[in-house]
Order: structure tokens, then C-alpha cells, then sequence
């Protein structure tokens, strides 16, 4: 359900894997009731949250007081944060940003309109890794709900096995947190995740792009 990779007095980083719920639905527990018992330490908080189809990294604080200053930084925008993405259709554009309001729409899905009252911002690269899959580089500058799927949708390059969406069929919805920077405590911290679930993350083409561009080198567009 989860791995950890980082023990830090103040907090944990670990790898949510895809289809584990934050919350408790029916009989099966939420991802907060896994990680008290299989990390023995009841003393956690949560700082930040993945839909329960994505995968990837999560801060858990382990105090009140660190997860107040995470949340404060992530609240403040001061947490950068990367997600990779499949497509195996062709986007409207190769890279850019994508902006606008999201308002509710039918079953559960969002949708993103032309206002710009709140908008969701998104910026983006994308990569052809085979024909007919595309990777692409995510950068979310808010945190709005299903942000990044409807970001996808609205380049017309849903995200593979994202249903909701319109995505094609597949052993799951790869959308997966790659990566995060922020400061703490002075401390500049850097965390990497690559995707190890499903199987289209694991072909070579991706590692060898991932190896070749770190996502905080990359110049990130504007419009």
C-alpha cells in the first residue's frame, strides 16, 4: 500500500501506491490507519494528499508544529512539485500552461472553464516516448481537485486509464508524484520517486528520460 523511503525526525516521505484511499471506504482502511500501523507511530500528520488513483510521494509530519510549517509552505505555494504523466493520444500543444477556473461537472468529475476568477495553473512538458505514448512532465502551481486530469483532458491527451476522464483503458491511472523541493528549517530538501507500478511506466524510454532531464532544470513555460 505504501513504501517508505526517508525517515527524518520531523517527518516521513513515502511512495502512496496507486488505488489506496486517504479515507476509509467501507471495509477498507484509509492510507492514515496503514501508515500508524505498518510505521508503529500513531504520532502522524498529514501534510498534502493524492487522489486515490495516483501514486508517488507524500510528506507525513510527525509532530503538530512540523506539520503546521509544511502546510504553511505547501499552503504558500513554496513547495515545488513535479507529477509524471501517459498519454497515448497526440496534445494540442507539446508544452505550456494551462490556466483557468474548475467548476464541478457530472459523476464526480471536474472541468475547467475560461474564467479566471481562481484559476488552476499548470505548467507543462511533454515527451514522445514510443509511437502513440506520450510522457508528460507536470508542474501544478495551485492545488485545486483533479487538477492535473482535467489539465490533461483539456489538452485533449487524457491521462491513460483515467476513465473519469476519458482515458484509455489500463491497469491503472498513470499519473504519478514524481517530485518535490522545499525549505525547511533552513534545510533545502529534494525528494525523487520514480513510478514503480504499472506497467507502462516501465519501459526503458522513460528512465532514460528521467536520468537526463531533473525536473527543476527544466525551463518551465509561462503561457
Amino acid at each position: 500500500m505504501f513504501d517508505l523511503l526517508h525517515t527524518d525526525p520531523r517527518f516521513y516521505v513515502i511512495a502512496k501506491h496507486p488505488g489506496v484511499s486517504f479515507h476509509a471506504d467501507g471495509e477498507e482502511a484509509g492510507l492514515m490507519s496503514l501508515l500508524r500501523a505498518g510505521l508503529d507511530d500513531d504520532a502522524l500528520w498529514p501534510v498534502h494528499r493524492l487522489d486515490r488513483v495516483t501514486s508517488g510521494l507524500l510528506l507525513i509530519a510527525r509532530s503538530q508544529q512540523v506539520a503546521a510549517n509544511l502546510g504553511a509552505a505547501f499552503a504558500g505555494r513554496e513547495v515545488e512539485k513535479y507529477y509524471l504523466a501517459l498519454s497515448d493520444a497526440k496534445p494540442a500543444k507539446k508544452q505550456g500552461l494551462i490556466r483557468g477556473d474548475m467548476e464541478k461537472g457530472r459523476g464526480g468529475a471536474w472541468k475547467l472553464c475560461q474564467s479566471q476568477h481562481n484559476p488552476a495553473v499548470t505548467q507543462f512538458f511533454s515527451h514522445s516516448l514510443a509511437p502513440g505514448r506520450r510522457l508528460f512532465v507536470l508542474r501544478p502551481r495551485t492545488g485545486k481537485t483533479h487538477q492535473l486530469r482535467v489539465a490533461m483532458k483539456s489538452l485533449g491527451a487524457p491521462i491513460l486509464g483515467d476513465a473519469l476522464y476519458g482515458g484509455s483503458a489500463a491497469d491503472r491511472t498513470y499519473l504519478h508524484a514524481y517530485a518535490l523541493a522545499l525549505t525547511l528549517d533552513g534545510e533545502a530538501l529534494r525528494f525523487v520517486c520514480p513510478p514503480a507500478q504499472g506497467d507502462e511506466f516501465a519501459v526503458p524510454a522513460l528512465a532514460d528520460y528521467l536520468q537526463q532531464q531533473p525536473p527543476w532544470t527544466l525551463p518551465w513555460p509561462q503561457r
